[in-house]
């Protein structure tokens, strides 16, 4: 019984320092992942595309000038002759 307890203890010891170290090597491998400029660019475009398609406000083209300071605008999809229904 006293043999198993010693081997339980030491193999709690040996796992926890292990793990110990895999945890720091993964936590330096991610903050690293994180500060990287190419990174931080990635997160940038992605969060710009994500809010370019989550936007409500419809993308306008000009598709016809009134005179010098009046513009006629559609919305892009209506200028290809989509109705958005499919």
């Amino acid at each position: 019984m006293i043999g198993l307890v010693v081997g339980v203890a030491a193999g709690y010891v040996l796992g926890t320092r292990a793990g110990r170290e895999r945890y720091n090597q993964i936590s330096r491998a991610a903050k690293t992942l994180a500060t990287s400029p190419a990174t931080k660019k990635a997160i940038d475009v992605g969060r710009q595309k994500l809010s370019e398609a989550l936007s409500t406000e419809p993308k306008l083209e000009r598709i016809a000038d009134i005179d010098d300071s009046t513009s006629v605008y559609a919305p892009h999809d209506r200028q290809r002759g989509n109705n958005g229904l499919g």
